[in-house]
């Protein structure tokens, strides 16, 4: 991204400030123009869509899953590096309720979201092809049904009460594993 003019920063910055106050789910762009006391048309500028705005604002959150997985990757122990992501995940999910929609949506806004998540997915996919060569999850299982599964272990402990976590993530690793 080029650099912006620091009159343009700083509207970015209040328009990002704002918005964090805000149910991700929730944000309408007209409306966080007002309360950052910027014209429509400077959000829209920004943000051409809400789904940018919510990747503009789990970007650090991503950095952040995108170095456990790293770590994830490099953990020797496939039982290990597969419970410890899927940890990292829905801890991270929890934190930030905007990265749930970031991770899964099809098309991304920014070349950055889209790196990021490519590293996380791919990492992922190599954690998993591991853990099934070494017995440790169930060999039918694809990618796409476990990050299904941590979301909707996010929504469950949503639901319920924030100690709900433990048990359903030690239900969610007990599930992965071969019958």
């Amino acid at each position: 991204m080029p650099a912006l003019r620091s009159d343009a920063a700083r509207s970015r910055a209040r328009i990002l400030e704002v918005a964090r106050r805000h149910d991700p789910g929730a944000l309408r762009l007209n409306d966080l123009a007002r309360e950052a006391g910027v014209g429509v048309g400077t959000v829209y500028r920004h943000f051409p869509t809400t789904h940018a705005l919510v990747e503009a604002l789990t970007l650090d959150t991503l950095e952040r899953l995108r170095v456990l997985t790293r770590e994830a990757v490099g953990e020797p122990d496939p039982r290990t590096a597969i419970s410890n992501l899927l940890r990292s995940a829905l801890d991270l999910q929890l934190e930030e309720g905007g990265l749930q929609p970031v991770l899964l949506s099809a098309e991304d806004e920014s070349d950055e979201v889209r790196e990021a998540k490519h590293e996380i997915l791919t990492g992922f996919e190599q954690i998993l092809v591991r853990a099934r060569a070494a017995g440790v999850v169930r060999p039918d299982l694809t990618t796409e049904q476990v990050e299904h599964l941590v979301c909707g272990m996010e929504h469950a402990v949503r639901l319920g009460a924030a100690s709900d976590r433990g048990p359903y993530l030690e239900i969610l690793l007990a599930g992965l594993r071969p019958a």
